[in-house]
């Protein structure tokens, strides 16, 4: 997630950390590389200039450097600035009082809109409780009603529309069909630029649903371009808030650092993947921390607490509590593991896991490792011990791996093994997350 402007800022956090005494002159050549990070990020250089400026009024106009870490004080300020220019706090959907919600969702051709519309219903299903009900009236593209309907098929959600028909009556016989459904999602036609038909189109379409949200849907890989057609929709249609999608790209992050402070309009939601779960309410203060290298680990954290299974949670902590731990539980960790994300994901997460950076995380090691164990018979995981020199040929031709990666993996393992014993002998002291 915003790969390049993360490296960016690691090293200038790096450098500053390294200070043993904060001086005007290392305050300026840090803005100077901050200020060069967000351009080269793609950052609105207007977005820029107002940071800059707020972060040197701040650093000069307070005496807040005569702390043992100086530079420990310097990136919070950095972080609270930039927090505070993604936004402050989460701002999930305005739910209308009457009970009933209605979200328009808009944007650009090829944003992921519609794929957007199935996954902000599927969160308010699943996370809020809610039943949505979804109408298609991107009429422009037929395939994009087919997605919608087949995508949220899926997902057990309800969706109207009618190709033969004009936008106007779809729109008015969908809100009608939507019976008892508290909250109702519009997708609407998207170009690949902003033109007087389609603005028109949105224009009636809003008078006749009256939405309580109008959404942006922007593409964060788009970069400025985002930015700019954010601020004219939001010129137009008076938007209500902005969902970024694709942040899971190799994205510089220029949009997400500029967007909200050229529309004045919060980003509630962020996309992070291609799968409906890859989801979620948009937290500044995790971003900006992540950004600088800080980590998210409270992400990391609910990402695990909601994909972990606690039954088999709980019987991995028994083994390591009760020094059993085999390859049987490693196997089941690795699988729980990769429900939470890529490594790469996960290391994201963790404070300064750029260090990591010169390990090459191979995402395939990890499908190996578990063919080999596959490989191996029940008793065999569950004592590895016993796994002799032909006992090692067996499971290498199994598995499709090497003689030499089945002796490294149980290497590993063993490794693994004597830590989790030392962590066993804490049994009082052990704490786990969830």
């Amino acid at each position: 997630m915003l790969g390049d402007l993360y490296n960016r800022f690691s090293r200038i956090v790096k450098n500053i950390k390294g200070q043993g005494k904060i001086t005007d002159s290392n305050i300026s050549e840090t803005l100077r590389d901050v200020r060069r990070a967000l351009l080269e990020a793609d950052v609105n250089y207007k977005v820029v200039k107002s940071f800059i400026n707020r972060v040197k009024e701040r650093a000069y106009g307070q005496v807040v450097f005569d702390s043992i870490t100086p530079g420990q004080q310097f990136i919070k300020l950095l972080s609270e600035e930039m927090t505070s220019l993604l936004g402050t706090e989460s701002k999930g959907v305005d739910f209308h009082s009457s009970g009933r919600t209605v979200i328009l969702m808009t944007g650009l051709q090829g944003v992921g809109k519609t794929t957007t519309v199935v996954k902000l219903a599927c969160f308010l299903k699943n996370k809020m409780q809610k039943s949505p009900y979804l109408i298609g009236a991107d009429l422009q593209r037929p395939a994009a009603i087919e997605q919608l309907k087949i995508l949220a098929k899926q997902q057990n959600i309800s969706v109207y529309s009618d190709c033969n028909n004009s936008v106007e009556n779809v729109v008015n016989d969908g809100l009608i069909s939507s019976g008892n459904a508290d909250v109702v999602i519009i997708d609407t036609a998207g170009r690949l630029h902003i033109d007087k038909e389609l603005m028109g189109e949105l224009e009636m379409i809003v008078g006749i649903a009256r939405p309580s949200e109008i959404l942006y849907v922007a593409d964060s890989m788009m970069g400025q371009d985002a930015v700019n057609s954010s601020k004219t929709f939001n010129d137009i249609l008076e938007i209500t808030g902005i969902i970024l999608t694709k942040l899971d790209g190799d994205t510089k992050g220029g949009a997400a650092l500029s967007i909200r402070e050229v529309t004045g309009k919060p980003i509630k939601f962020i996309g992070t993947g291609e799968k409906i779960e890859d989801f979620s309410l948009f937290h500044p203060d995790r971003l900006a921390n992540r950004i600088l290298g800080m980590g998210d680990v409270v992400s990391l954290v609910e990402k695990a607490q909601e994909v972990f299974e606690l039954e088999k949670t709980k019987s991995v902590q028994k083994s390591i509590l009760n020094d059993t731990f085999n390859l049987a539980d490693f196997q089941e960790q690795l699988a729980q593991m990769k429900k939470i994300g890529s490594l790469s994901d996960i290391m994201g997460m963790l404070p300064f896991g750029n260090k990591l950076g010169k390990v090459k995380l191979e995402e395939r090691q990890l499908i190996w490792t578990d063919a080999i164990i596959k490989s191996m018979t029940r008793s065999e995981r569950e004592n590895p011990d016993i796994i002799n020199g032909s006992r090692r040929k067996r499971i290498a031709s199994g598995s499709g791996r090497t003689v030499q990666e089945v002796n490294q993996l149980l290497k590993q393992f063993q490794q693994m093994r004597t830590m989790m014993k030392k962590i066993g002998n804490k049994k009082g002291k052990m704490k786990f997350p969830f």
